[in-house]
Order: C-alpha cells, then sequence, then structure tokens
C-alpha cells in the first residue's frame, strides 16, 4: 500500500478552538467535513492527547475557523506546534466570543463555524466530534488555505500527532548516529552537520545544544526530540 495516496484527498488547513470553564485554547486541523445540510452539521477529527480534545469533551462546544492564503506560518506554528499546556496560545490573538462561548478566531480567518457537539466516535488515536452549526459567518473574501498549499506553497508538514501525518523514508545512509527527530514535525538535527547558518557548528552534540534552543522547523522544544 502506498500511503502518499491518502495525500490526493482534498483539505483545507483550519484553526479549531474550544473552552474549559474560562480558559480557551485552540489547534491547527485539517480532517474537518460537513455532514448535512439540513440541519448544517459538521465533524471534526481531533487527536486525543490534545488539549483541545480535553476542551471539546468538557464544553461540547467548538469552533472552526478557516485560515486565510495569507496566514503567517509563524501565527500556524503558534497553535499547530505547541501545546495550550505550556502556553495561553490566544496571549495577544484577536477573538471574540460566540454564542456557545467558544473563540472565534479573527486573525487570519476568513469564515468560522460555532458549533454543540452532537455526538462523538472513538477512532483509536483520535475521536471523530460531531457537531451542529449554531453560528457562522464569513470575515474575509480572501482565499481559505487547503492542506496543499500548505504543503506546498508554505512548506508546511503534519505533526506526529496529525491524522494525515505520513513519515516519508529518509534518504541519508543507514548509519543513524548522532541523528534526533523532532517528535512534532520530522525535523532531523545531524550532529555531523549541526546548522551553521544559524551558529551551531558541525560537530555539536545535541546535549551541548542550548537548554531554550528550539526546533528550526516547527519551534517545538528541545525536550521533545529522540535519538534515532
Amino acid at each position: 500500500m502506498d500511503p502518499r495516496s491518502l495525500h490526493k484527498i482534498s483539505y483545507g488547513l483550519y484553526l479549531v478552538s474550544s473552552r474549559s470553564e474560562k480558559r480557551f485554547n485552540g489547534q491547527i486541523a485539517n480532517a474537518i467535513f460537513q455532514v448535512t445540510s439540513d440541519p448544517k452539521v459538521l465533524a471534526v477529527s481531533i487527536n486525543k492527547e490534545k488539549l483541545t480534545h480535553l476542551y471539546i469533551d468538557d464544553s461540547k462546544v467548538f469552533t472552526v475557523n478557516a485560515l486565510s492564503e495569507k496566514t503567517p506560518m509563524e501565527f500556524i506554528r503558534r497553535f499547530g506546534f505547541n501545546s495550550g499546556r505550556d502556553m495561553e496560545k490566544f496571549e495577544g490573538v484577536d477573538y471574540k466570543i460566540g454564542p456557545t462561548g467558544s473563540p472565534v478566531v479573527l486573525d487570519n480567518t476568513v469564515a468560522f463555524m460555532e458549533a454543540r457537539v452532537l455526538d462523538r466516535m472513538d477512532v483509536g488515536t483520535h475521536t471523530i466530534f460531531v457537531g451542529r452549526i449554531e453560528d457562522a459567518g464569513v470575515m474575509s473574501r480572501e482565499a481559505p488555505m487547503t492542506y496543499d498549499f500548505y504543503r506546498i506553497k508554505k512548506g508546511g508538514k503534519s505533526p506526529r500527532n496529525a491524522p494525515t501525518y505520513y513519515r516519508e523514508e529518509e534518504e541519508s545512509a543507514p548509519d543513524r548516529s548522532g541523528l534526533y527527530e523532532c517528535r512534532v514535525c520530522g525535523y532531523i538535527y545531524d550532529t555531523g552537520k549541526g546548522i551553521p547558518e544559524k551558529g551551531i557548528a558541525p560537530g555539536t552534540r545535541f546535549e551541548d545544544l542550548p537548554k531554550d534552543w528550539r526546533c528550526p522547523g516547527c519551534g517545538a522544544s528541545k525536550r521533545i526530540f529522540v535519538k534515532l
């Protein structure tokens, strides 16, 4: 089976947000689809390890924010490659509160759909939440970002806990000593090569990188990496 065939399925790039009491969180997601038109129902697939999953389970509400093609990668990394357990993702982000109490993101959003959960389906690593839309609106005439645009035009990758994650075969030689992989985006730190353009000389051991060093690919912390 060639898993690359799954890349031919069309997706968008969205920010799914929710609440738990007075706290908000959100994450980047692409596995979202409309289920029915009357009533208007949509479904989202969320990894069980995500804080957003916990919030949706708790509040039974979520908002799908469709992102613009012009959305900066820094914004995508903030919501897609960081955990709300480590940072307040909505700090400095413009948003409003909709009828369900779930945040509607105003920054980089072309449209939003606010929903209340009708049902949920356990599919292993993820849960599919089915929600009835209670409010929706168009925010901008800009083109919404497709997942193909994100991957090809912006060079984006799927994090390991995304439903569309596929680890491509490494092109490097069998000797993998000195290699460390980011568990979020798959970036490989090669001890032998270092990162000269970032001031990290070839031969610099991973253990000797600064404690606050972050993944050049997605901005994840050093502790996320694993030795290959």
